[in-house]
């Protein structure tokens, strides 16, 4: 067994309003930064022993399908990286 790091990131998916991140632009207009638009977005950082890289993604996706995000109104990224 091998130790990997799989990163989840979830994100609100295109059309979902997503008022932290409309709260938070138009803070930074006020600033003076201009932007066209802003997601937020969650990441969750795993470490956990597996036989493969791939191995390791497939568990993270299914941690990521059954707890992390709600797949109704959330995308997800899966990156899985060797510790």
């Amino acid at each position: 067994m091998t130790g990997y790091t799989a990163t989840v990131t979830v994100r609100l998916k295109h059309g979902v309003l997503d008022p932290e991140a409309e709260t938070t632009k138009q803070a930074l207009e006020r600033l003076g930064f201009e932007l066209e638009a802003l997601r937020s977005a969650d990441r969750f950082e795993v470490d956990l022993e597996a036989d493969s890289a791939d191995d390791a993604r497939e568990r993270a996706q299914e941690m990521a399908e059954r707890l992390l995000a709600n797949p109704t109104i959330h995308d997800y990224d899966v990156e899985v990286e060797e510790r």
